[in-house]
């Protein structure tokens, strides 16, 4: 008896002895079987911050390219040797652009050898004027050497930040809209500091829109985006700044949908390099009034 109850204790109390209800029995944890288990616990962490540190750096240093759409971006320059590299290079440094088509319009100031630098670039065409035609000029030559499905109009100096791409290509790709233009007072009127100005633009773009029924905030914004079709067939005789009214209101006869979003703009005044007159005012006035009615 005394032998039967000594192997009974050694077998319950054996690590391999088994129950029918719970089956083996588990083998208790040592310090170093913990100690490893912690360590591999820390190799994962750390390698799973590794991942997240290099897709964060990758997000940083490759800009993605949002859109499908082969985007042209057509700059007309007048004398604006300081900022004509700087505006390129941001506008390379998108993502989205497929090439930029540069017309020179006579350029009086060394801009014309800052472009015949520029043109050494990839996807970067250059072209001169030979005497001063003005910006519409400078637009309707860009219009005729334009490759992509969408032409975005870019001024040459530091007013408009093409960080703004996106949001202006998005209606179009979306195929919300055939043409789409950045407007600056849609959000924050105030970021032009000019009361001036803006009342100059409220009247202008009123007036327009009286003319072709559109309900814009901002006529005259240099960031015009459209679909190649939509201005195939369109014919612009403005050399100037009368070249804005003109295009709204051709593209308005013929019902293309027009769209805005709001941009960002930091204004410079006439001692660093605007152009604007009066004159182009005036002759704003006469374009809304011209063009609305026939072309």
């Amino acid at each position: 008896m005394v032998d039967q109850e000594q192997e009974l204790k050694q077998q319950t109390s054996s690590p391999a002895s088994t129950s029918p209800a719970t089956g083996p029995a588990r083998q208790p944890q040592t310090p170093e079987s913990t100690e490893r288990m912690l360590e591999t616990l820390d190799a994962a962490e750390a390698n799973l911050a590794e991942l997240e540190r290099d897709h964060l750096q990758s997000a940083k240093t490759e800009p993605l390219r949002r859109t499908k759409l082969a985007v042209s971006v057509v700059i007309p320059v007048y004398n604006e040797q300081q900022t004509i590299r700087q505006v390129v290079e941001r506008v390379l440094g998108t993502g989205y652009v497929t090439e930029v088509v540069i017309v020179d319009d006579y350029s009086t100031d060394g801009t014309r050898d800052v472009l015949l630098e520029l043109e050494q670039l990839s996807g970067v065409r250059v072209f001169m004027h030979g005497y001063n035609k003005g910006k519409g000029a400078a637009i309707h030559t860009a219009l005729e050497h334009i490759q992509g499905d969408v032409v975005l109009v870019q001024d040459a100096d530091l007013e408009y930040s093409p960080t703004d791409y996106g949001r202006l290509l998005a209606p179009i790709e979306a195929g919300e809209a055939d043409v789409v233009y950045g407007s600056r007072f849609l959000e924050n009127a105030k970021q032009d500091p000019s009361r001036l100005h803006r009342a100059g633009n409220r009247v202008l773009t009123w007036l327009s829109n009286r003319a072709t029924g559109l309900r814009l905030t901002d006529m005259e914004t240099c960031y015009k985006v459209f679909r190649r079709p939509a201005i195939r067939e369109i014919v612009l005789r403005e050399k100037r700044f009368g070249f804005e009214p003109e295009l709204t209101a051709k593209l308005a006869r013929r019902k293309c949908r027009i769209c805005e979003v709001p941009i960002s703009y930091t204004r410079r005044g006439y001692d660093a390099g605007k152009k604007l007159q009066l004159r182009d005012g005036l002759r704003a006035l006469y374009c809304i009034g011209r063009y609305s009615c026939w072309d």
